[in-house]
């Protein structure tokens, strides 16, 4: 397999010439360019237009905001890549994304985008990795230290104003629970059965929130 972290540096390159876009067309701080690129946004999400589940991943709110992200997918990004693979590492990262946009649909009426949702997803790809293989004294050192930075910043989210706490909830919980289904783990400690409820589940939170906002009905 090709351990270059393609994945990662594509995904970091599509926020940055999303960014560079947004600010030529209008400003990403400003909301109607948020929402015309794609942003989270309960009303036109409540009329069917599903891709706000996924473009938010992509996009930012101002500098700072992309610098942080950017910052962490360049760190983080790689190293949860070169564990998972280029193209399981692109579904925990998307599958995160979507569970915490949906996540944030359902709490927090608020425009709100970023890739927090995705990397909050890839924090908990460790814990989840910590479970799947507890004989793995490194997924275990690793599982530890981003369960605690996952607290940290949930708490700091809770008196933090302008932050997504849901999203970031969302994208964890996506995260782990894709990682689950997609990382085969050692036989006695994870088997099919896990697996198959693990995407039920992440299946189940999706189709709940889609059907309680009546999007359900109107994608068919």
């Amino acid at each position: 397999m090709n351990k270059r972290p393609f994945v990662s540096w594509l995904l970091l390159a599509i926020q940055l010439l999303v960014f560079v876009v947004m600010e030529s067309v209008g400003s990403t701080s400003d909301t109607q360019t948020l929402i015309l690129f794609g942003a989270k946004y309960a009303p036109l999400l409540a009329l069917g237009q599903w891709w706000r589940l996924i473009l938010p991943i992509f996009i930012h709110i101002g500098l700072s905001h992309l610098i942080i992200n950017s910052l962490t997918l360049f760190f983080l990004g790689p190293m949860v890549e070169r564990i998972t693979g280029h193209f399981k590492f692109l579904l925990i990262y998307l599958a995160a994304g979507v569970m915490g946009n949906a996540l944030s649909y359902q709490f927090s009426p608020s425009v709100s985008a970023g890739a927090s949702t995705s990397l909050f997803g890839l924090f908990a790809v460790f814990i989840a990795l910590a479970i799947l293989y507890p004989k793995n004294h490194y997924f275990q050192v690793l599982g530890k230290q981003y369960r605690t930075l996952i607290i940290v910043n949930i708490i700091l989210n809770v008196f933090s104003s302008g932050v997504d706490l849901w999203g970031h909830v969302g994208g964890m919980l996506g995260g782990m629970l894709f990682t689950f289904v997609i990382m085969a783990g050692q036989r006695d400690s994870f088997n099919w059965g896990h697996r198959a409820l693990a995407l039920l589940g992440y299946g189940a939170i999706l189709a709940f929130i889609l059907m309680n906002h009546g999007i359900y009905n109107l994608l068919i």
